[in-house]
């Protein structure tokens, strides 16, 4: 069957259309990630914006509980350690010490209110001013028992930036948790892309490069999604998130 000529026009437009929504798709604008509390009780309005955000495919949103509140009545179920001192080494990089819940680093560059929607917008659009974060290619796929991310050569790609550590973050998409004590006591809180743990793949170096991990080594019944890092820095004094991906456990 043949194609009239504005049916073939219509299919290219089509077909093109898509090819920009699969390249944008792949090319995220903004990692936000969400420094929260379950004993914060200015945290439930951010989480829930977390949530919101999480809809939208054009940012890779994060979870990460701390457990500096825990002193408060109530151990947060969720929190590691080790994201409070993430929060605490992003102030010492950005040299203001600000350490607070609900608080968003985005992109790796900026932290702003984490219940302030325009904040985070405003914060996303002043991140990308300078060398654009995310201009480095990254995939992530999952087959073959395997978790691999393959990261581009810096050379051909906007990226400023020409070495990096590869993170690994496995994800459970939505927790609901029943609050016994604290400033949050009584609230069933739900919690959006919780980062279960941080598992480093190594360090990039510029050149094209691929970084893989047994999925038996990083997964379990509550994981549903992982997200992969690669961001300028150390881990003691984090730069800016320059690529970024995530792929959804089927």
């Amino acid at each position: 069957m043949k194609l009239s000529h504005a049916a073939y026009s219509a299919f290219i437009a089509a077909s093109a259309l898509l090819s920009a929504q699969l390249v944008r798709a792949a090319e995220p604008r903004a990692v936000i990630e969400l420094f929260t509390s379950q004993g914060c009780s200015s945290c439930p309005a951010a989480d829930r914006l977390l949530g919101e955000l999480t809809r939208d495919p054009t940012l890779i949103t994060l979870s990460l509980a701390v457990d500096y509140w825990d002193y408060l009545g109530w151990k947060d179920t969720l929190a590691l350690h080790g994201h409070a001192n993430r929060e605490r080494a992003y102030a010492n990089a950005r040299g203001d010490r600000e350490v607070y819940t609900p608080q968003a680093v985005v992109n790796g560059k900026v932290a702003v209110l984490g219940s302030d929607k325009s904040a985070i917008e405003g914060a996303i659009a002043q991140s990308r001013k300078d060398a654009a974060p995310l201009s480095l290619p990254v995939t992530l796929t999952i087959a073959d028992g395997k978790v691999t991310a393959d990261i581009a050569d810096a050379n051909g790609n906007n990226s400023e930036q020409r070495s990096g550590e590869v993170w690994l973050c496995p994800i459970t998409g939505k927790v609901s948790v029943k609050i016994e004590r604290g400033e949050n006591s009584g609230h069933l809180l739900t919690y959006y892309n919780v980062v279960r743990r941080w598992v480093k793949l190594g360090d990039w170096a510029g050149k094209a490069q691929s970084f893989s991990i047994p999925l038996s080594d990083v997964t379990n019944a509550e994981i549903d999604s992982y997200a992969v890092l690669v961001q300028s820095g150390v881990a003691a004094k984090p730069g800016p998130v320059i690529g970024a991906a995530t792929a959804a456990v089927h």
